[in-house]
């Protein structure tokens, strides 16, 4: 595609007063709509004060295009990762202890290890939940501009109901503001709606009804002092007002004393002190991504015995698995991706892709090779070309992966039995010189400054025994960062939120 839109022609031009009040505007809209967050410190036993998320002043231009392409790209993600989450052989030898990533990456191991013992012993329930998010940035290489994915999320996707509610935030500024008319392109008709709170309560929600127990309620497994507790709140009110659905939540700790299942058909029951039991039918996981989740055996114990109970997980561990850095490396292997879409004999005829879907996806795809290809190939091509390069470990949430001139010593230093937990990826190139005013609370001023905006598309999957229930689209997320900033996590405090204007 021919980049026709002048990224270093924004955001617009705008006086010091107009820019002051579409500030006052925004945070006000904020703070009004629950586009909140938690302060920093800690948190006290009942909430007391809020402060509102960081966001962006204007929202960032997208190409109309590549928008739709990411949007149409999430249902054949939604059954690729269901697929991968059900072929148990392939997360053995990708993820494993034994010939797998488990090997040497602890944390990978250790889950591995407790679903192969519950694979053992027997799990209660065939059915997964999946609510995923694909991430993308811009690639401009010369005068081509191309939609490229970043990684795919299968757990804790988080900020669907903040993104929602950013994108309502531009939208009422143009509404009220018109965004003092400094840009022809910030028309309601460029700004797209964002319904991702309803998309992914839409997901839980069908888990909740496969579970099919009156008076059954959805577990949030949620970290201790969460900032970000607002985002899972607006999904809990939905829930609630619209399919009568309560909520429990719970932390690890609180749930290694609160929990029993069944023996007579492994139910998942919450005893709290002072209140009547519950049953779960779906745990939703929030936290459990990070080994700082599993602090003790402790922890994972708990994991695994919410896993073999016959609540829905969200995700279960092999769906948690399936969306490691090393499964994202794997896919781009030939034949692996054929291995999902293409098997007429495994899915039938209508669960067979074409060859322009497998394209589609190629084509969204970076060069990606082990750090433990060929011997010491992946280590020596990885230092030639760590200029153009990220190295990325089986982990999530911000904060982990290696870059650019920190590469070449990160090598020196990585023991060569650990290099099968790492992979190389060749950097995506967003357009330079797209700037935006970025608020945090706390700041007077907003800051203008270059920046970088990755999409994120959602997505929900239920599926089991070889089948895909239900999947859809689920709506969006942007988050945009300096350009000088490596990572791209909100929660982190690298990135604000921010939503779309639509280009052509």
């Amino acid at each position: 595609m021919q980049p026709a839109f002048d990224f270093t022609q924004w955001p617009p031009l705008i006086s010091d007063k107009d820019r002051n009040a579409l500030q006052y505007s925004a945070t006000s809209y904020a703070l009004a709509h629950g586009l909140l967050y938690l302060p920093i410190g800690v948190q006290p036993p009942r909430l007391t004060s809020a402060i509102h998320a960081p966001i962006s002043l204007f929202p960032t231009p997208f190409p109309r295009d590549q928008f739709g392409q990411a949007q149409r790209l999430q249902s054949i993600y939604n059954v690729l990762y269901s697929r991968i989450a059900m072929d148990t052989e392939f997360l053995d030898q990708t993820m494993g202890t034994e010939v797998g990533v488990g090997q040497v990456d602890e944390f990978t191991g250790q889950l591995w290890s407790g679903w192969r013992d519950l694979r053992e012993r027997g799990l209660a329930q065939p059915l997964h939940l999946g609510l995923f998010r694909s991430d993308y940035l811009l690639h401009q290489r010369d005068s081509e501009l191309s939609l490229k994915q970043v990684e795919f999320n299968t757990i804790s996707s988080s900020f669907g109901a903040l993104a929602q509610k950013t994108a309502e935030m531009h939208r009422s500024l143009e509404t009220s503001t018109k965004f003092y008319t400094h840009s022809a392109h910030l028309t309601t008709s460029n700004l797209p709606p964002n319904h991702s709170t309803s998309g992914l309560v839409e997901g839980l929600a069908a888990a909740h009804a496969a579970y099919n127990v009156d008076g059954s309620r959805i577990l949030f497994v949620v970290q201790k002092g969460e900032r970000n507790i607002f985002d899972q709140l607006w999904l809990e009110y939905e829930l609630l007002e619209k399919y009568s659905i309560h909520v429990v939540r719970r932390t690890f700790d609180e749930l290694a004393n609160q929990t029993k299942i069944s023996e007579k058909d492994f139910a998942l029951i919450i005893e709290s002190p002072d209140e009547l039991p519950v049953e779960i039918s779906t745990v939703y996981y929030r936290s459990g991504y990070t080994p700082d989740d599993f602090p003790t055996q402790t922890q994972y114990q708990t994991r695994f015995k919410l896993e073999r109970s016959k609540a829905i997980k969200c995700p279960s561990i092999p769906l948690q698995l399936a969306g490691g850095k090393k499964v994202q490396q794997v896919l781009t292997e030939p034949g692996v991706l054929e291995r999902f879409l293409c098997d007429e004999t495994k899915y039938g005829s209508q669960g067979v892709f074409s060859a322009q879907a497998l394209a589609d996806l190629r084509t969204s795809w970076m060069e990606m090779w082990p750090l433990d290809l060929d011997g010491d190939t992946g280590v020596d091509q990885a230092r030639g070309r760590a200029s153009e390069l990220v190295l990325k470990p089986q982990r999530e949430g911000g904060g982990n992966n290696v870059y650019k001139e920190a590469i070449p010593e990160f090598l020196v230093s990585l023991p060569p039995r650990e290099r099968p937990a790492w992979i190389a990826m060749e950097l995506i190139s967003p357009p330079l010189g797209l700037k935006n005013y970025l608020v945090r609370a706390g700041s007077e001023e907003c800051v203008e400054t270059e920046v970088v905006s990755e999409l994120g598309i959602f997505g929900w999957s239920l599926f089991g025994e070889g089948k895909i229930i239900s999947e859809k689209e689920a709506g969006w997320l942007v988050r945009t960062k300096g350009k000088d900033s490596n990572e791209g996590g909100v929660a982190t405090g690298f990135s604000v939120l921010d939503s779309l204007v639509l280009v052509d």
